[in-house]
């Protein structure tokens, strides 16, 4: 049986760049998070990472890469960017930015260029699973490809 993989905004970057990467499907769950997708992968939750739309208190948005089994400081985040405040954007805001569904948000393809900041220790990674721009479906790459394409800025803003 072959699994019919989805053409997305990503899959459309990646091929264009020839880049080598993994597919994978499962069964999206709700509110199931990188907890759900990495044991329905059989894949440890902190190589799974998690791409959240955030924005500070002048509503200006970016994204966070962060290990599916951590936590993002938004108060370091904050300091780091020196802005008052960081938290998430509301789901259809996140949408409107990104043009993915949340819990299908990828950092690659994304509707607007957000300013992109990813946790330090996801370089230490030899490969990553990250979402493929729609709902059950990550690929798998080396964080290398992020710093190469996306030109994200590196922070140590997770905690457990």
């Amino acid at each position: 049986m072959s699994e019919k993989f989805p053409v997305t905004p990503v899959t459309r970057l990646l091929d264009g760049k020839k880049i080598v990467y993994g597919k994978h499907l499962y069964e999206y769950e709700e509110k199931g998070g990188t907890k759900a997708s990495s044991m329905k992968l059989g894949v440890d939750e902190h190589i799974v990472i998690k791409t959240i739309v955030m924005e500070d208190e002048t509503k200006k948005p970016l994204i966070v890469l962060m290990h599916g089994d951590m936590e993002i400081s938004t108060k370091n985040l904050a300091r780091f960017l020196g802005v008052k405040t960081i938290q998430p954007c509301p789901p259809e805001v996140a949408q409107k930015h990104t043009g993915y569904l949340v819990g299908g948000t990828s950092p690659f393809g994304t509707k607007k260029q957000l300013p992109i900041f990813m946790e330090k220790t996801i370089l230490d990674l030899e490969k990553i699973y990250i979402n493929g721009g729609k709902r059950g479906f990550l690929i798998s790459i080396n964080p290398q490809v992020i710093v190469d394409l996306l030109k994200p800025t590196v922070v140590e803003v997770g905690y457990r």
